[in-house]
């Protein structure tokens, strides 16, 4: 493991974000122990210098490879305060040695323990795992349109396709019987959800630069927990031909 290359890079991410203090505040509560000097001519930002001395330090003392290494992410991990800085941090931490699941390991118990449909999954872990919000929940709306269009044999797209083959009276897709009106209403309301899911993310994610529409990991996790909810409604539907008869 290159601990120097490692100290070099992760403090070239953070040589205005955080203050001095904020980083030896960090260094003490991680590691317990006390920051070594190891001058650097070639790193000229006092904040990069003491992210280079706490890492350096680290890789000097005595502890098996996986606690050194868990010790290490947590401290890189700490300092990030945006989602763009942890995701330059996981990227520079998996490029130079580090366990994929290791460095990932609290997106992958976050991603997990909302338990989402298998579909959203499929399509989504990759991208959320990688801090890629904005194309994950582009990548479920897509999944879930797709599985629409899939499952009511319809040609139509988007919202238009959600209010023909969910609507209650004429729809192809059943999830209730509608035979009551708490059946209908929910019905109806699954079409409108689905509908809205459309114009307010799907849409948008299609059409609009990353940079003017940026979803954060909150967002995309509540998204995805919605996009899950509307999958497993959809499990439940059945195909009801709307033909008439000749």
């Amino acid at each position: 493991m290159n601990y120097k290359l490692i100290a070099i890079k992760i403090g070239s991410v953070f040589t205005s974000s955080s203050t001095g203090k904020e980083i030896d505040r960090i260094g003490n509560g991680v590691f317990g122990f006390e920051r070594d000097s190891f001058p650097m001519e070639s790193i000229t930002s006092s904040r990069a210098k003491l992210i280079y001395e706490w890492i350096m330090t680290l890789a000097k003392v005595s502890m098996d490879n996986e606690s050194r290494d868990k010790l290490l992410i947590k401290f890189c991990k700490e300092l990030a305060t945006t989602d763009e800085t942890e995701k330059e941090v996981v990227k520079i931490l998996s490029e130079n040695g580090l366990s994929y699941n290791l460095v990932n390991k609290d997106e992958i118990q976050t991603f997990y323990n909302r338990d989402f449909h298998p579909e959203v999954v499929k399509h989504c872990r990759e991208f959320f795992i990688q801090g890629n919000y904005f194309h994950a929940v582009f990548e479920a709306t897509k999944a879930y349109n797709y599985a629409i269009k899939d499952k009511s044999k319809s040609q139509r797209d988007g919202s238009s396709l959600m209010m023909d083959v969910l609507d209650a009276k004429n729809g192809v897709l059943k999830i209730t019987k509608c035979s009551t009106e708490s059946e209908v209403n929910t019905q109806n309301g699954i079409k409108f959800l689905s509908s809205g899911l459309m114009q307010a993310i799907r849409n948008p994610t299609a059409h609009e630069p990353k940079i003017t529409w940026p979803v954060n990991k909150q967002d995309c996790l509540d998204i995805l927990s919605f996009v899950s909810y509307l999958f497993r409604q959809l499990d439940k539907a059945v195909y009801v031909n709307m033909t008439p008869e000749i």
